[in-house]
């Protein structure tokens, strides 16, 4: 866990963050999803989050979160109404650190920023979705509280794959 000394701010993502968040995007997926996701279909997501697709996600008012640490992103969250039907009415759409900042604590601090700025806008219940072979996603929101409530499948890339979803009251 981070202690308080350390100069670690979250806040709303800038038109100026959009190259910072691709290199982000690209590089944390590369390392979380290489050989679970087929590299060709892996490698085509990443060209179309580039930084024009963040640009375009900042300006539209999409909630994008950055943390930085001393002065540096190193890290993103995407979170809003939730995408499915159900009790729960906010959901975190991605976490997301670059691989040497990874179990040290910034995951946590996206996490909160989301459900706060979730929470003022006054929705209520949050569901996460990881895939199941992302098992480092899974420990951190078991760790944070959240419990499995569903599982489904999905093809990616030509690939069937589990995904579980989180749910926090």
């Amino acid at each position: 866990m981070l202690g308080a000394s350390l100069d670690v701010e979250v806040r709303r993502a800038r038109i100026g963050d959009a190259a910072d968040l691709a290199d982000l995007f690209r590089d944390s997926w590369r390392a979380t999803y290489r050989g679970v996701i087929p590299h060709t279909h892996l490698e085509n997501m990443i060209r179309r989050r580039g930084p024009a697709r963040w640009r375009s996600a900042i300006r539209s008012g999409e909630m994008v979160l950055v943390v930085e640490y001393d002065g540096k992103p190193v890290g993103y969250a995407t979170c809003g109404t939730a995408r499915s039907r159900g009790a729960q009415k906010a959901e975190i759409y991605e976490i997301y650190l670059l691989p040497e900042y990874q179990g040290l604590g910034f995951g946590e601090y996206l996490f909160e920023a989301c459900r706060y700025r979730l929470d003022q806008r006054r929705l209520r219940g949050l569901i996460v979705w990881a895939l199941a072979e992302n098992t480092q996603a899974i420990n951190f929101y078991w760790q944070l509280g959240g419990r499995p409530l569903v599982s489904s499948y999905e093809r990616i890339g030509g690939v069937r794959l589990e995904k579980i979803a989180f749910s926090w009251g």
